[in-house]
């Protein structure tokens, strides 16, 4: 259900948090082809967005010289989701001011006070929405490179964002894909 939440909002609200981390050494460029692999026991969102996520992330694998195959892959591809919820606590004042200095200038004493003030807090539940990409050399059976997507999420009503905002998500984890060999 997390996923489901987590992938229908994905592309509303807030601006998304790219963080991406990698194995030292290793030569990116001798990878050439992918598979998705699902983790097993792992709650997946329905078709149409895991379809959505995979053509996201397939685009940009492409725009860096991936070919997504079936047989003898260079690399496991897995992604996974997850929603985490944050308390946010807003505060307003209503009503009269506070006290000051009198008349003329600050000059006649002071001028006590203005009415009575009222504050209010409420608190909200903000969904934190995390979207990991995990690469796996299949040879090695290591991990080499992951990037994460975090956002806070908004409603997901709209179809055409969420495409949209999963496309931004995926561009900007790509970026400064491939890593610097060192």
């Amino acid at each position: 259900m997390a996923g489901v939440v987590l992938l229908g909002c994905f592309g509303c609200a807030a601006a998304q948090d790219i963080k991406y981390n990698f194995l030292p050494g290793t030569d990116f460029s001798k990878y050439k082809t992918y598979r998705w692999v699902k983790v097993p026991n792992v709650q997946y969102p329905n078709q149409i967005l895991d379809t959505q996520i995979m053509q996201a992330f397939d685009a940009q694998l492409s725009l860096k010289g991936l070919t997504k195959t079936d047989e003898n892959p260079d690399l496991y591809v897995i992604y996974q989701a997850a929603v985490s919820q944050e308390k946010q606590w807003n505060s307003y004042s209503t009503g009269g001011d506070m006290w000051g200095y009198g008349r003329w200038g600050g000059w006649g004493g002071y001028g006590g006070f203005g009415g009575m003030q009222t504050t209010t807090t409420t608190s909200s539940t903000i969904n934190i929405g995390t979207l990991n990409l995990d690469f796996y050399d299949v040879a090695r059976k290591e991990q080499i490179w992951r990037g994460e997507a975090t956002k806070t999420l908004g409603s997901g009503k709209d179809p055409k964002k969420v495409q949209k905002n999963l496309g931004k998500a995926a561009e900007k984890m790509f970026k400064k894909y491939p890593p610097p060999l060192k």
